[in-house]
């Protein structure tokens, strides 16, 4: 590595490296959270996380409803860590999602559902943590050091951890055969050239756009450019912009909107062209696209596997964007790589 490179850089490269070891070395504690999730007659799903780690859960929110039908809610950790609510989750399955596995927020929740009966599964980078020696069964996501404030390899092995475990109890033998083959994938997917949607971003302010799953992907854009380039940027459903958050739209204005090759791919295309055509700068993942520019996008072979792709080709524009602005990605201001919340 150069000298200058940034730790968010070798970082995003380490992906693909990180999601192969997950993938290797992940299976007995995959099938000890497919018996957790079976054991109590499993009729909807939870989650207990913040921040990348609840754009996390959005993501596998909508992959429980599409896949198996299941409704998943985020629930807020304080409802257990400050207001003590005894929650009435018998029958759920309460994914609990945290890099560190240390907030005591996140760890009282998911104490205080296994207490009501629900299934508990954490899905974390440190085994020996204190959320994983609470929850019943634990996906460690084998993702190793990660030394950035901005977490890149921990987002990205959460969300194939929670869909690897959501496909298995699926049985979905197309969706598993895509998330096996998603190392490769994810390695085309760093090496996209996204620098025509990094040079159009040099103000203060912009919109990222998507729809279904990949509007956790948007969520966790939009969380990237505050955290590592000082830019506010705010996330919409292409469903909900053109709303009233179109009002702010002026010539240049940019927009990201993340698609996957799914049912909502079609609708979102319609929201970025009508974005560009009211003068806004739209770069889109999506081919569909007419007036919006196309970025460079790695499919995988499977829809629900797309917003994985996106997410990494991202990743590698937003830390050009910060050095572009002289930013130093691996320490934003006012923050540091574990945040313990009560």
């Amino acid at each position: 590595m150069p000298p200058n490179t940034t730790q968010m850089r070798q970082e995003i490269e380490e992906i693909p490296a990180a999601v192969d070891r997950l993938l290797s070395n992940g299976g007995s504690a995959l099938s000890a959270a497919v018996a957790v999730a079976r054991s109590g007659g499993l009729r909807f799903m939870m989650s207990a996380a913040r921040g990348s780690s609840d754009h996390a859960c959005t993501y596998l929110k909508y992959a429980s409803e599409l896949l198996l039908g299941l409704p998943m809610a985020s629930v807020g950790p304080s409802v257990a860590s400050v207001y003590g609510a005894e929650l009435q989750v018998a029958g759920a399955l309460c994914l609990s999602v945290s890099q560190s596995g240390q907030s005591p927020d996140i760890v009282e929740l998911t104490r205080n559902a296994r207490r009501a009966g629900a299934g508990t599964v954490a899905i974390t980078n440190d085994p020996a943590s204190p959320l994983a020696r609470t929850a019943e069964a634990t996906l460690p996501l084998h993702a190793g050091p990660e030394r950035s404030v901005a977490a890149t390899k921990t987002f990205v092995t959460s969300l194939v951890a929670g869909l690897w475990l959501l496909a298995e109890l699926k049985g979905d033998d197309s969706l598993l055969a895509a998330l096996h083959k998603l190392p490769e994938q994810l390695d085309a997917a760093a090496r996209c050239d996204w620098s025509a949607a990094a040079a159009a971003i040099t103000g203060s302010s912009l919109f990222t756009l998507g729809r279904g799953p990949s509007m956790a992907i948007s969520n966790e854009a939009a969380l990237k450019f505050k955290e590592t380039c000082q830019i506010h940027a705010e996330s919409y459903s292409s469903a909900e912009v053109l709303h009233g958050p179109v009002s702010i739209v002026a010539g240049g204005f940019p927009v990201i909107a993340f698609a996957a090759k799914d049912a909502a791919e079609p609708l979102l295309a319609e929201v970025a062209d009508t974005l560009a055509a009211k003068g806004a700068q739209v770069f889109a993942t999506t081919s569909l696209a007419a007036k919006a520019t196309v970025l460079p996008h790695v499919r995988t072979g499977h829809w629900l596997a797309d917003p994985v792709a996106a997410i990494v080709s991202f990743y590698t524009m937003v830390e050009q964007v910060a050095m572009q602005r002289g930013i130093n990605p691996d320490a934003p201001r006012h923050l540091r790589k574990v945040t313990e919340t009560v």
